[in-house]
Protein backbone atom coordinates (compact mmCIF):
# COMPACT_ATOMS: atom_id res chain seq x y z
CA UNK A 1 0.00 0.00 0.00
CA UNK A 2 0.98 3.69 -0.81
CA UNK A 3 1.71 6.05 1.95
CA UNK A 4 -1.48 7.63 0.50
CA UNK A 5 -3.25 4.63 0.75
CA UNK A 6 -1.45 4.21 4.65
CA UNK A 7 -2.19 7.82 5.68
CA UNK A 8 -6.07 7.54 4.69
CA UNK A 9 -6.51 4.05 6.41
CA UNK A 10 -5.20 5.47 9.36
CA UNK A 11 -6.99 8.44 9.60
CA UNK A 12 -10.29 6.28 8.44
CA UNK A 13 -9.74 3.55 11.20
CA UNK A 14 -8.36 5.72 14.04
CA UNK A 15 -11.73 7.81 13.67
CA UNK A 16 -14.44 4.74 13.19
CA UNK A 17 -12.57 2.81 16.13
CA UNK A 18 -13.01 5.78 18.51
CA UNK A 19 -15.63 5.96 21.08
CA UNK A 20 -16.67 9.35 20.52
CA UNK A 21 -17.67 8.09 16.72
CA UNK A 22 -19.65 5.03 17.95
CA UNK A 23 -21.61 6.93 20.56
CA UNK A 24 -22.42 9.23 17.92
CA UNK A 25 -23.36 6.93 15.05
CA UNK A 26 -25.59 5.25 17.16
CA UNK A 27 -27.39 8.37 19.41
CA UNK A 28 -28.12 10.57 17.01
CA UNK A 29 -30.73 8.83 14.83
CA UNK A 30 -32.50 8.39 19.11
CA UNK A 31 -31.80 11.72 19.01
CA UNK A 32 -33.51 12.50 16.18
CA UNK A 33 -36.40 10.28 16.98
CA UNK A 34 -36.97 11.79 20.70
CA UNK A 35 -36.69 15.57 18.16
CA UNK A 36 -39.33 14.99 15.92
CA UNK A 37 -42.01 13.00 18.56
CA UNK A 38 -41.11 16.51 20.82
CA UNK A 39 -41.85 18.71 17.56
CA UNK A 40 -45.28 16.74 16.63
CA UNK A 41 -46.05 17.18 20.72
CA UNK A 42 -45.36 20.62 20.34
CA UNK A 43 -47.20 21.71 17.68
CA UNK A 44 -50.36 19.59 18.40
CA UNK A 45 -50.16 21.45 21.61
CA UNK A 46 -53.77 23.17 22.07
CA UNK A 47 -53.85 24.80 25.15
CA UNK A 48 -55.94 23.80 28.13
CA UNK A 49 -57.41 27.36 29.09
CA UNK A 50 -60.74 27.76 27.77
CA UNK A 51 -61.53 31.28 27.02
CA UNK A 52 -64.51 33.06 28.63
CA UNK A 53 -65.43 36.14 27.13
CA UNK A 54 -68.42 38.83 27.52
CA UNK A 55 -69.59 39.87 24.00
CA UNK A 56 -71.59 42.74 23.63
CA UNK A 57 -73.12 43.00 20.02
CA UNK A 58 -74.45 46.29 18.47
CA UNK A 59 -73.99 45.78 15.21
CA UNK A 60 -77.35 43.89 14.63
CA UNK A 61 -75.74 40.89 12.84
CA UNK A 62 -76.31 37.53 14.16
CA UNK A 63 -72.95 35.84 14.68
CA UNK A 64 -72.11 31.99 14.47
CA UNK A 65 -70.00 31.47 16.91
CA UNK A 66 -68.75 28.04 18.74
CA UNK A 67 -70.19 26.52 21.56
CA UNK A 68 -69.16 26.25 24.92
CA UNK A 69 -66.01 24.07 25.63
CA UNK A 70 -64.01 24.54 22.12
CA UNK A 71 -61.60 26.83 23.73
CA UNK A 72 -64.03 30.06 23.78
CA UNK A 73 -66.98 30.52 26.18
CA UNK A 74 -68.97 33.43 24.85
CA UNK A 75 -71.85 34.98 26.84
CA UNK A 76 -73.93 37.42 24.59
CA UNK A 77 -74.47 40.27 27.22
CA UNK A 78 -77.15 43.18 27.32
CA UNK A 79 -75.61 44.67 30.38
CA UNK A 80 -73.48 48.23 29.46
CA UNK A 81 -69.62 48.16 29.17
CA UNK A 82 -69.54 50.03 32.19
CA UNK A 83 -71.15 47.91 34.24
CA UNK A 84 -69.45 44.70 32.66
CA UNK A 85 -66.11 47.01 33.47
CA UNK A 86 -66.86 47.38 36.91
CA UNK A 87 -67.46 43.89 37.38
CA UNK A 88 -64.96 42.26 35.84
CA UNK A 89 -62.41 41.66 38.31
CA UNK A 90 -64.92 39.37 40.04
CA UNK A 91 -66.86 38.16 36.83
CA UNK A 92 -64.10 35.39 35.57
CA UNK A 93 -63.80 36.70 32.21
CA UNK A 94 -60.98 36.66 30.41
CA UNK A 95 -62.15 39.97 28.42
CA UNK A 96 -65.09 42.07 26.98
CA UNK A 97 -65.41 42.02 23.18
CA UNK A 98 -67.81 44.59 22.11
CA UNK A 99 -69.02 45.02 18.44
CA UNK A 100 -69.62 48.56 17.36
CA UNK A 101 -72.56 49.34 15.26
CA UNK A 102 -72.62 48.75 11.32
CA UNK A 103 -73.30 51.08 9.27
CA UNK A 104 -73.91 48.63 6.24
CA UNK A 105 -73.30 46.97 3.02
CA UNK A 106 -70.54 49.71 1.77
CA UNK A 107 -68.65 49.18 4.91
CA UNK A 108 -65.33 47.89 3.93
CA UNK A 109 -63.09 48.44 7.04
CA UNK A 110 -65.07 47.37 10.44
CA UNK A 111 -62.78 47.63 13.99
CA UNK A 112 -64.14 45.63 17.02
CA UNK A 113 -62.72 46.38 20.68
CA UNK A 114 -61.64 43.94 22.92
CA UNK A 115 -60.79 44.63 26.52
CA UNK A 116 -58.54 42.58 29.10
CA UNK A 117 -55.96 43.05 31.21
CA UNK A 118 -54.04 40.96 29.16
CA UNK A 119 -53.00 40.72 25.44
CA UNK A 120 -54.73 38.64 22.87
CA UNK A 121 -52.68 35.95 22.04
CA UNK A 122 -51.90 35.59 17.97
CA UNK A 123 -54.11 32.64 18.05
CA UNK A 124 -56.99 34.32 19.85
CA UNK A 125 -57.00 37.03 18.15
CA UNK A 126 -56.85 34.69 14.43
CA UNK A 127 -60.21 33.06 15.42
CA UNK A 128 -62.08 36.35 16.59
CA UNK A 129 -61.20 37.71 13.72
CA UNK A 130 -62.05 34.72 11.37
CA UNK A 131 -65.71 34.62 13.33
CA UNK A 132 -66.27 38.46 12.80
CA UNK A 133 -65.71 37.98 9.12
CA UNK A 134 -68.05 35.29 8.67
CA UNK A 135 -70.37 37.29 10.57
CA UNK A 136 -69.97 39.91 8.57
CA UNK A 137 -70.24 37.94 5.16
CA UNK A 138 -73.22 36.37 6.10
CA UNK A 139 -75.08 39.64 7.48
CA UNK A 140 -74.06 41.45 3.98
CA UNK A 141 -75.82 38.58 2.02
CA UNK A 142 -78.81 38.58 4.28
CA UNK A 143 -78.96 42.75 3.71
CA UNK A 144 -78.90 41.96 -0.33
CA UNK A 145 -80.86 39.40 -0.19
CA UNK A 146 -78.63 36.95 -2.35
CA UNK A 147 -78.76 33.28 -2.14
CA UNK A 148 -75.51 31.76 0.10
CA UNK A 149 -75.30 28.86 -2.09
CA UNK A 150 -75.92 30.34 -5.90
CA UNK A 151 -72.65 32.63 -4.18
CA UNK A 152 -70.98 29.50 -3.32
CA UNK A 153 -70.86 28.18 -7.26
CA UNK A 154 -69.01 31.92 -7.95
CA UNK A 155 -65.72 29.50 -6.47
CA UNK A 156 -63.58 28.15 -8.74
CA UNK A 157 -60.54 25.97 -7.90
CA UNK A 158 -58.17 26.48 -11.02
CA UNK A 159 -54.60 25.09 -12.12
CA UNK A 160 -52.32 25.69 -14.93
CA UNK A 161 -51.20 22.03 -17.10
CA UNK A 162 -47.75 22.77 -18.10
CA UNK A 163 -48.06 21.48 -22.51
CA UNK A 164 -44.50 20.86 -24.35
CA UNK A 165 -44.57 22.81 -27.57
CA UNK A 166 -43.35 19.66 -29.66
CA UNK A 167 -45.20 16.11 -29.42
CA UNK A 168 -42.33 14.04 -29.24
CA UNK A 169 -41.70 15.83 -26.06
CA UNK A 170 -42.35 15.04 -22.66
CA UNK A 171 -45.39 15.94 -21.06
CA UNK A 172 -45.60 17.40 -17.36
CA UNK A 173 -47.97 17.74 -15.03
CA UNK A 174 -48.88 20.84 -12.64
CA UNK A 175 -46.89 19.26 -10.39
CA UNK A 176 -43.39 18.85 -11.81
CA UNK A 177 -42.14 21.88 -10.34
CA UNK A 178 -43.43 21.68 -7.23
CA UNK A 179 -41.25 18.26 -6.98
CA UNK A 180 -38.59 19.42 -8.37
CA UNK A 181 -38.10 22.40 -6.05
CA UNK A 182 -38.68 19.75 -3.14
CA UNK A 183 -36.41 17.03 -4.03
CA UNK A 184 -33.99 20.13 -5.03
CA UNK A 185 -33.52 22.07 -1.95
CA UNK A 186 -33.36 18.56 -0.35
CA UNK A 187 -30.31 17.32 -2.15
CA UNK A 188 -29.14 20.57 -1.89
CA UNK A 189 -29.49 20.81 2.08
CA UNK A 190 -27.48 17.27 1.90
CA UNK A 191 -24.74 18.66 0.53
CA UNK A 192 -24.79 21.57 2.67
CA UNK A 193 -24.85 19.69 5.93
CA UNK A 194 -22.10 17.28 4.50
CA UNK A 195 -19.49 19.85 3.55
CA UNK A 196 -20.11 21.73 6.35
CA UNK A 197 -20.22 19.14 8.99
CA UNK A 198 -17.37 16.44 7.75
CA UNK A 199 -15.37 20.04 6.14
CA UNK A 200 -15.28 21.25 9.97
CA UNK A 201 -14.31 17.96 11.42
CA UNK A 202 -11.01 17.81 8.82
CA UNK A 203 -9.94 21.19 10.01
CA UNK A 204 -9.97 20.34 13.15
CA UNK A 205 -8.41 16.92 13.05
CA UNK A 206 -5.40 18.74 10.93
CA UNK A 207 -5.48 21.44 14.21
CA UNK A 208 -5.46 19.10 16.70
CA UNK A 209 -2.80 16.78 15.58
CA UNK A 210 -0.44 20.23 15.07
CA UNK A 211 -1.15 20.95 18.72
CA UNK A 212 0.03 17.53 19.61
CA UNK A 213 2.63 17.61 17.35
CA UNK A 214 1.98 14.22 16.08
CA UNK A 215 1.99 15.43 12.63
CA UNK A 216 5.92 16.10 13.17
CA UNK A 217 6.41 12.14 13.44
CA UNK A 218 4.19 11.23 10.32
CA UNK A 219 5.39 14.19 7.96
CA UNK A 220 8.70 12.37 8.24
CA UNK A 221 7.83 9.60 5.93
CA UNK A 222 5.36 11.40 3.66
CA UNK A 223 4.87 14.33 2.07
CA UNK A 224 2.40 17.23 3.12
CA UNK A 225 0.43 17.20 0.16
CA UNK A 226 -0.49 13.40 0.89
CA UNK A 227 -0.59 13.95 4.36
CA UNK A 228 -3.40 16.67 3.82
CA UNK A 229 -5.25 14.57 0.87
CA UNK A 230 -5.22 11.57 3.06
CA UNK A 231 -6.74 12.96 5.90
CA UNK A 232 -9.70 14.69 3.46
CA UNK A 233 -10.14 11.75 2.46
CA UNK A 234 -10.11 9.76 5.53
CA UNK A 235 -12.50 11.73 6.85
CA UNK A 236 -14.75 11.92 4.03
CA UNK A 237 -15.10 8.39 4.02
CA UNK A 238 -15.67 8.48 7.72
CA UNK A 239 -18.31 10.77 7.20
CA UNK A 240 -19.97 8.37 3.91
CA UNK A 241 -19.99 5.33 6.46
CA UNK A 242 -21.63 7.60 9.05
CA UNK A 243 -24.51 8.41 6.85
CA UNK A 244 -24.99 4.82 5.64
CA UNK A 245 -25.21 3.53 9.00
CA UNK A 246 -28.17 6.25 9.51
CA UNK A 247 -29.21 5.25 6.30
CA UNK A 248 -30.13 1.62 8.22
CA UNK A 249 -30.45 2.77 11.61
CA UNK A 250 -33.18 5.74 11.07
CA UNK A 251 -36.24 3.94 9.59
CA UNK A 252 -35.36 0.94 12.08
CA UNK A 253 -35.57 3.37 14.92
CA UNK A 254 -38.26 5.53 13.92
CA UNK A 255 -40.40 2.29 13.37
CA UNK A 256 -39.99 0.87 16.62
CA UNK A 257 -40.25 4.39 18.65
CA UNK A 258 -43.41 4.73 16.92
CA UNK A 259 -44.59 1.59 17.47
CA UNK A 260 -43.26 1.32 21.58
CA UNK A 261 -45.06 4.95 22.58
CA UNK A 262 -47.93 4.13 20.79
CA UNK A 263 -47.93 6.77 18.37
CA UNK A 264 -50.02 7.09 15.48
CA UNK A 265 -48.09 9.03 12.67
CA UNK A 266 -51.48 10.13 11.02
CA UNK A 267 -53.30 11.11 13.93
CA UNK A 268 -50.06 13.28 14.77
CA UNK A 269 -49.87 14.87 11.50
CA UNK A 270 -53.54 15.55 11.59
CA UNK A 271 -53.02 17.25 14.61
CA UNK A 272 -49.95 19.38 13.64
CA UNK A 273 -52.02 20.45 10.36
CA UNK A 274 -55.56 21.02 10.83
CA UNK A 275 -55.93 23.52 8.48
CA UNK A 276 -54.61 20.80 5.08
CA UNK A 277 -56.33 17.80 7.34
CA UNK A 278 -59.86 19.20 6.38
CA UNK A 279 -58.79 19.24 2.60
CA UNK A 280 -59.82 15.22 1.15
CA UNK A 281 -56.79 13.35 -0.30
CA UNK A 282 -57.16 13.08 -4.06
CA UNK A 283 -56.20 9.87 -4.77
CA UNK A 284 -55.86 10.47 -8.57
CA UNK A 285 -53.43 13.65 -7.93
CA UNK A 286 -51.77 11.35 -5.39
CA UNK A 287 -51.38 8.77 -8.30
CA UNK A 288 -49.60 11.83 -10.97
CA UNK A 289 -47.45 13.04 -7.99
CA UNK A 290 -45.62 9.47 -7.35
CA UNK A 291 -46.07 8.92 -11.49
CA UNK A 292 -43.96 11.71 -11.70
CA UNK A 293 -41.43 11.16 -9.37
CA UNK A 294 -40.65 7.72 -10.57
CA UNK A 295 -40.58 9.56 -14.14
CA UNK A 296 -37.47 11.68 -13.39
CA UNK A 297 -34.41 10.63 -14.41
CA UNK A 298 -32.76 9.02 -11.18
CA UNK A 299 -29.77 7.39 -12.85
CA UNK A 300 -28.79 10.95 -14.02
CA UNK A 301 -29.53 12.52 -10.51
CA UNK A 302 -27.75 10.21 -8.74
CA UNK A 303 -24.49 9.99 -10.94
CA UNK A 304 -24.35 13.98 -10.87
CA UNK A 305 -24.93 14.23 -7.19
CA UNK A 306 -22.41 12.33 -6.93
CA UNK A 307 -20.05 13.97 -8.75
CA UNK A 308 -20.98 17.35 -7.34
CA UNK A 309 -20.63 15.77 -3.87
CA UNK A 310 -17.30 14.43 -4.35
CA UNK A 311 -16.21 18.23 -6.29
CA UNK A 312 -18.14 20.29 -3.46
CA UNK A 313 -16.60 18.27 -0.42
CA UNK A 314 -12.83 17.80 -2.12
CA UNK A 315 -13.04 21.98 -2.68
CA UNK A 316 -14.21 22.58 0.63
CA UNK A 317 -11.85 20.31 3.25
CA UNK A 318 -8.77 21.54 1.48
CA UNK A 319 -9.90 24.95 2.06
CA UNK A 320 -10.74 23.94 5.84
CA UNK A 321 -7.71 21.60 6.32
CA UNK A 322 -5.14 24.79 4.84
CA UNK A 323 -7.29 26.87 7.67
CA UNK A 324 -6.21 23.95 10.16
CA UNK A 325 -2.72 24.01 9.52
CA UNK A 326 -2.50 28.23 10.02
CA UNK A 327 -3.81 27.85 13.15
CA UNK A 328 -1.52 28.39 15.69
CA UNK A 329 -1.41 26.63 19.52
CA UNK A 330 -4.79 27.34 20.18
CA UNK A 331 -7.44 25.46 18.59
CA UNK A 332 -9.78 28.26 19.09
CA UNK A 333 -7.66 30.83 16.73
CA UNK A 334 -9.41 29.16 13.51
CA UNK A 335 -12.72 30.47 14.31
CA UNK A 336 -12.03 34.04 12.66
CA UNK A 337 -10.14 32.25 9.56
CA UNK A 338 -13.35 30.00 9.15
CA UNK A 339 -15.66 32.83 7.78
CA UNK A 340 -13.59 32.69 4.77
CA UNK A 341 -14.81 29.44 4.16
CA UNK A 342 -18.63 29.66 5.76
CA UNK A 343 -19.71 32.98 3.91
CA UNK A 344 -19.18 31.43 0.22
CA UNK A 345 -21.38 28.54 1.78
CA UNK A 346 -24.07 30.23 3.67
CA UNK A 347 -24.64 32.71 0.13
CA UNK A 348 -24.59 29.17 -1.60
CA UNK A 349 -27.77 28.13 0.36
CA UNK A 350 -29.38 31.53 0.07
CA UNK A 351 -28.59 31.32 -3.64
CA UNK A 352 -30.00 28.21 -4.23
CA UNK A 353 -33.27 28.96 -2.92
CA UNK A 354 -33.63 31.77 -5.74
CA UNK A 355 -32.43 29.31 -8.39
CA UNK A 356 -35.07 26.72 -7.47
CA UNK A 357 -37.74 29.32 -7.63
CA UNK A 358 -36.65 30.85 -11.02
CA UNK A 359 -34.43 28.23 -12.82
CA UNK A 360 -34.12 30.04 -16.23
CA UNK A 361 -32.49 32.95 -14.30
CA UNK A 362 -29.41 34.97 -14.82
CA UNK A 363 -28.86 34.01 -11.00
CA UNK A 364 -28.95 30.11 -12.08
CA UNK A 365 -26.71 30.25 -14.25
CA UNK A 366 -24.61 32.31 -12.68
CA UNK A 367 -24.60 30.10 -9.63
CA UNK A 368 -24.28 27.17 -11.88
CA UNK A 369 -20.67 27.96 -12.89
CA UNK A 370 -19.56 29.87 -9.84
CA UNK A 371 -17.63 27.11 -8.35
CA UNK A 372 -18.09 28.03 -4.84
CA UNK A 373 -21.65 28.04 -5.13
CA UNK A 374 -22.54 24.81 -7.96
CA UNK A 375 -21.74 22.01 -5.53
CA UNK A 376 -24.88 23.27 -3.85
CA UNK A 377 -27.05 24.67 -6.45
CA UNK A 378 -26.65 22.52 -9.40
CA UNK A 379 -27.87 19.35 -7.06
CA UNK A 380 -30.78 21.52 -6.49
CA UNK A 381 -31.29 21.93 -10.01
CA UNK A 382 -30.78 19.01 -11.04
CA UNK A 383 -34.39 17.70 -11.22
CA UNK A 384 -35.41 20.58 -13.43
CA UNK A 385 -33.71 18.34 -15.83
CA UNK A 386 -30.99 20.73 -17.07
CA UNK A 387 -29.14 20.19 -20.13
CA UNK A 388 -26.13 17.49 -20.39
CA UNK A 389 -24.28 20.16 -21.72
CA UNK A 390 -24.85 22.67 -18.83
CA UNK A 391 -24.29 19.70 -16.55
CA UNK A 392 -21.25 18.85 -17.81
CA UNK A 393 -19.43 22.69 -18.47
CA UNK A 394 -20.13 22.92 -14.54
CA UNK A 395 -18.50 19.79 -13.45
CA UNK A 396 -15.76 20.53 -15.46
CA UNK A 397 -15.08 24.25 -13.81
CA UNK A 398 -15.52 22.50 -10.39
CA UNK A 399 -12.97 20.19 -11.02
CA UNK A 400 -10.56 22.60 -12.27
CA UNK A 401 -11.36 24.97 -9.61
CA UNK A 402 -11.11 21.81 -7.00
CA UNK A 403 -7.85 21.22 -8.65
CA UNK A 404 -6.55 24.63 -8.13
CA UNK A 405 -7.70 24.90 -4.49
CA UNK A 406 -5.76 21.69 -3.78
CA UNK A 407 -3.02 22.98 -4.58
CA UNK A 408 -3.67 26.49 -3.01
CA UNK A 409 -4.30 24.92 0.45
CA UNK A 410 -1.15 21.77 -0.31
CA UNK A 411 1.05 25.08 -0.13
CA UNK A 412 -0.57 26.27 2.72
CA UNK A 413 -0.60 23.27 4.77
CA UNK A 414 3.03 22.34 4.30
CA UNK A 415 4.27 25.53 5.81
CA UNK A 416 1.50 26.13 8.26
CA UNK A 417 1.77 22.42 9.82
CA UNK A 418 4.98 23.02 10.94
CA UNK A 419 4.44 26.46 12.29
CA UNK A 420 3.98 26.82 15.79
CA UNK A 421 2.95 29.99 18.12
CA UNK A 422 0.21 32.43 17.21
CA UNK A 423 -2.00 31.74 14.24
CA UNK A 424 -0.34 32.82 10.49
CA UNK A 425 -2.19 35.98 9.22
CA UNK A 426 -3.55 36.09 5.60
CA UNK A 427 -1.04 38.17 5.06
CA UNK A 428 1.73 35.26 5.97
CA UNK A 429 -0.53 32.78 4.07
CA UNK A 430 -0.04 34.63 0.94
CA UNK A 431 3.67 34.47 1.54
CA UNK A 432 3.19 30.97 1.79
CA UNK A 433 1.29 30.24 -1.57
CA UNK A 434 3.94 32.25 -3.31
CA UNK A 435 7.01 30.72 -1.83
CA UNK A 436 8.64 28.35 -3.94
Amino acid sequence: MNKLGLIISREYLTKVKNWKFILTTLLTPLGFLVFFIVIGIIFSYEGDKTYKIAVINKSSMQLDLPSQGEKFNFIISNESMETLRAGFETSGTDGIWVLPEMAGVDVSNYTSYFYSNNPLDIEMESRLEKYLEEGIRDHKIKLLALDKSELDKLKTKVSIDPEPIAPEEKDRSAHTVKIATVIGGAMGYIIFFIIFLYGASVMRSVADEKVNRVVEVIISSAKPVELMLGKVIGVGLVGLTQILIWLILIPVIYFLGMQIAGIDVQQLQEASQPMSAQAPIDQDELATIIREIAALNWLKIGLVFILYFIGGYFLYASMFAAIGAATGDDINDAQSLTIIVTIPIILAIYVMFQAIRLPESSLATFAAFFPLFSPITMPALLAFDPPWWKVLLSLLVLFGFCYVMIWLASRIYRVGILMYGKKASLKEIGRWILKS
